[in-house]
């Protein structure tokens, strides 16, 4: 006969192996990711058509504003709670800009193929910096985005074009699209995830100094301007001394667009290149396609130092283009053996995504299966 004291003993003892288990694999079912702190309204947010919003932005009129800009403008200042702004479907040509004093806002469109902010700012010709080229830029913290494209349409003649830039701490990008060419997706500084996104481009088209991880996401590679070479990652380093830095890609698909096709076996592609010293990038358990030239990763042209100083690795990818034999032999490029290797590049180790990524966005904390 079970006593109530050994019963809640052999409560605390079922529970100590479960958490040791998972402080080993790093893997967590769905149902265990609630964090308590999380609030319930974000966690309705993200997985539901039928809550409630702040504001609603609608080209057609029928919504409180025809602009995007106009209902960030709105939102309130310095919001402790989460503002939700609802875009309906349409074509926004506007440049957003969300700024510091507006953390905590929640976008949600109506569909990646339907809801879309577009711009065409671009270096040349216009004097600007990448980051002033950003169709949406976001620096308040918290941000949320969900169901919506952000597309530069400068084309590749125009040098660096910004689709999306975030410089905002814990921002979340679940089943959104980034079009563009050069520096499509700038992912400026600072923790950011993106889930079953679809982000395109041709050079250095996800770059920035942020710690960012990428689950799930569909990564196409573009045809670029004649005689030129595609890089898909170009991480920046540290950008500021103690806080993590770089880029992983889990469980995603790099594979050719349309428009390279014809010419894919002509165009290089690499899986990156160092913009800065200290560059780091890892994809891990990917399906890498044979856009990806054999020997995966390319210097930055005049710096080729920062071979030294960066750190490149990949872990049990998989395709035609994942085939490591002909990869470069920098001194920073690993090729990762063992889970235990590749565990400080998981969401739970390299930005604690355990602790403040709503449950209710599927993400995987450690090395899973995907989804």
């Amino acid at each position: 006969m079970v006593t109530i004291t050994n019963f809640i003993l052999m409560v605390m003892v079922f529970n100590l192996c479960i958490s040791l288990v998972q402080s080993v694999t790093g893997h967590f079912s769905f149902k265990e990711e609630f964090p308590k702190w999380v609030e319930r309204q974000d966690k309705m947010l993200l997985t539901t058509d039928d809550a409630h919003f702040d504001m609603i932005v609608a080209g057609d009129g029928s919504g409180k504003y025809v602009k995007v800009m106009d209902a960030v403008s709105a939102a309130p200042k310095n919001s402790k709670k989460r503002f939700v702004i609802k875009v309906k479907k349409g074509i926004y040509m506007e440049n957003v800009i969300i700024g510091p004093d507006k953390p905590k806002l929640m976008i949600i469109g109506e569909g990646m193929d339907v809801t879309v902010i577009s711009g065409n700012l671009s270096h040349r010709g216009n004097n600007l910096t990448s980051y002033d080229t950003a169709t949406f830029g976001v620096d308040g913290d918290g941000f949320i985005a969900r169901d919506i494209t952000f597309k530069n349409t400068a084309g590749p003649m125009n040098e660096q074009a910004v689709a999306l830039r975030s410089s905002s701490e814990k921002s979340i990008f679940y089943r959104c699209r980034i079009d563009g060419y050069q520096d499509s997706l700038y992912a400026h500084s600072l923790r950011q995830f993106y889930k079953e996104c679809i982000i395109s481009g041709t050079v250095d088209f996800i770059f920035g100094y942020a710690a960012a991880v990428f689950q799930n996401c569909d990564i196409l590679v573009k045809k670029g301007l004649p005689g030129q070479y595609n890089t898909i990652a170009a991480q920046g380093g540290e950008f500021k001394p103690n806080i993590p830095f770089g880029f992983v890609l889990q469980f995603c698909n790099i594979y050719a667009d349309s428009d390279l096709l014809p010419v894919v076996h002509s165009t290089k592609t690499y899986l990156g290149r160092p913009w800065h010293a200290r560059s780091k990038t890892v994809f891990m358990q990917s399906n890498i396609s044979s856009v990806v030239s054999p020997e995966g990763w390319s210097e930055w042209a005049g710096k080729p130092e920062f071979s030294d100083t960066l750190y490149y690795a990949e872990f049990k990818n998989y395709g035609q283009g994942a085939v490591l034999k002909n990869r470069i032999r920098w001194r920073g490029y690993h090729i990762l053996r063992d889970f235990k290797e590749a565990n400080k590049f998981t969401v739970a180790q390299l930005i604690s995504g355990n602790t403040w990524i709503p449950s209710d966005v599927p993400f995987t904390p450690g090395f899973g299966l995907g989804n």
